[in-house]
């Protein structure tokens, strides 16, 4: 008969702040959504600041639901929100390189 702890899928529950990491391994059932490997990692009670319903997670960069199901390996990611708008960054990073900018001779 086969070990039920073969049946287990291995997933990982990733989330970062300046200067600090969770990375937990975990072991979960086949049919394990993202919401339930998230309250089952502890990141929640480690991080109260998390809001799952603000914050968007995903599976290895693509964004994905709570209601996903897991596969083997799946890497859970909780993304913070963003401190600068990214075009904003750019269009001063271009300003600055055109005005730093010395002119022919």
């Amino acid at each position: 008969m086969a070990d039920p702890a073969d049946a287990m899928l291995q997933v990982y529950v990733c989330y970062a702040k300046a200067g600090e990491e969770f990375l937990r391994p975990m072991k979960v059932a086949p049919g394990t959504t993202i919401g339930a490997a998230i309250e089952m990692s502890g990141v929640l009670e480690a991080y109260p600041d998390i809001n799952l319903s603000t914050q968007p997670v995903g599976i290895y960069a693509k964004k994905k639901t709570l209601d996903t199901v897991l596969r083997e390996r799946d890497r859970i990611e909780i993304y913070r929100p963003l401190v600068a708008d990214p075009k904003d960054s750019r269009r001063k990073r271009a300003a600055k390189k055109e005005g730093g900018a010395q002119p022919a001779a």
